[in-house]
């Protein structure tokens, strides 16, 4: 079966838009979260989230947002965007770029691609209270483009003139690992040479704050540590939105545009918890056995994997989860490097699996490790697992990074440095 390789990146994060600035932050563990100024009302309990800089996506007119000069939307377009649709606009742009790919190779009937999100909170809810105030006709007509979940393939299949396989994910916050797993079967089995992946999520109060009534987000007031995976003291997590798009292309693809990829992707595995609709399985049951299958897929033993980009979103029974599947997967006298980086930009929700895939491979080609932040007092139940508190210049050669999601769903995706 044809190899498959990462030739492209895209970032519209609280850490970082472009590859470079990523990489600087992920380096130097410089966070983006911060006091978001939508949470700043009394109805809101919440008060930090992850910040994406350069984009004001406040009104709800599209027409009115501001955001880099470089990525100018015609307005016929930017009328059915919601904002994580804009994020995701750019971060693709970006990777286009980044892979050097013409027009027509995006527009090439073995090119797809695959989106994930969980649509739009503000638009929905909007478009809801337009209509129940001033009546169905009297609804924007793309409210419903502009909103649901399937609103980035709507719009950037139709943008970029995607012309292959089309699909959008829905699978809370594993959407875009398993986004990224099928686009890579599509091109690992030869169904199509080339696979676009994005993730989006809007970064704004309807986003964010309905978590608070889960008692899931950490109400902390500090931006510097309220975000704290694998600390004995961590308390929820940090909400975020942005966008990553990652380019998968297949090794023939890969010689003949005579481009240097970031990474290869060689593997994935998912699974159900089958256990609770909003909680993980407190043994870590499902997350062990996609962690177990990705490496099957990859044709790896264990002891092959240098480092873990872990889910650990910072909260107390989530962490806790994945600490077991991890010392399952990765026993004792293995001891396998541990990160964490939503201590730096939050929880992307569904964007997070791409995101930190992204974040894998820009660590696989640039030589690093980035480090788990705001530990103050590490978990003791980490066990022998080597949780790194500051990043390391230390040349991976496997990386796996795990996301889970509500309802159980796990993804492992499996990343080697580049051998060609």
């Amino acid at each position: 079966m044809p190899r498959v390789f990462v030739t492209g990146l895209g970032f519209v994060t609280s850490i970082g838009n472009d590859s470079a600035t990523v990489e600087k932050h992920l380096r130097d563990m410089e966070g983006g979260i911060g006091l978001h100024p939508e949470l700043q009302v009394e109805s809101s309990p919440v008060k930090v989230a992850g910040i994406i800089k350069g984009f004001d996506v406040s009104s709800l007119d599209p027409e009115d947002w501001t955001y880099p000069e470089q990525y100018q939307v015609r307005r016929d377009m930017i009328r059915s965007f919601s904002p994580h649709v804009l994020y995701a606009y750019c971060a693709m742009k970006q990777a286009i770029e980044d892979a050097n790919l013409e027009a027509d190779e995006v527009s090439d009937p073995d090119c797809g691609l695959y989106t994930a999100s969980g649509g739009s909170m503000r638009s929905v809810h909007k478009h809801f209270e337009k209509m129940d105030q001033r009546g169905v006709m009297a609804c924007n007509p793309l409210a419903i483009v502009a909103s649901v979940a399937g609103t980035l393939s709507f719009n950037l299949v139709a943008i970029f003139g995607i012309r292959g396989f089309s699909a959008g994910m829905v699978s809370a916050c594993a959407s875009s690992g398993h986004s990224l797993g099928f686009a890579f079967d599509e091109v690992k089995r030869g169904r199509q040479k080339r696979m676009i992946v994005v993730g989006g999520e809007d970064c704004n109060f309807e986003s964010i704050a309905p978590f608070a009534g889960m008692r899931a987000l950490s109400l902390d007031r500090d931006p510097s540590t309220a975000s704290r995976p694998f600390d004995k003291t961590r308390n929820g997590f940090v909400g975020s939105g942005g966008a990553t798009c990652l380019i998968l292309e297949s090794e023939e693809e890969v010689a003949r545009r005579e481009v240097a990829p970031y990474a290869e992707m060689i593997g994935w595995g998912q699974s159900a918890d089958g256990y609770n609709v909003a909680i993980s399985h407190p043994e870590g049951r499902g997350l062990k056995e996609a962690m177990v299958r990705a490496l099957r897929d990859a044709e790896l033993k264990p002891e092959a994997v240098d480092y873990v980009n872990a889910h650990a979103p910072s909260t107390p029974i989530g962490d806790a989860s994945e600490l077991k599947a991890l010392k399952t997967v990765f026993p004792e006298p293995m001891h396998v490097k541990v990160s964490s980086t939503k201590a730096l930009t939050g929880h992307g929700l569904s964007l997070s699996s791409i995101m930190e895939a992204g974040f894998c491979c820009i660590s696989l080609k640039e030589g690093f490790l980035p480090g788990s932040a705001n530990i103050v007092e590490l978990d003791p139940e980490t066990g022998h697992l080597d949780v790194i508190l500051k990043s390391e210049d230390t040349q991976a050669e496997v990386t796996l990074s795990n996301s889970s999601g509500f309802g159980g769903a796990n993804v492992s995706v499996v990343f080697r440095k580049c051998q060609i």
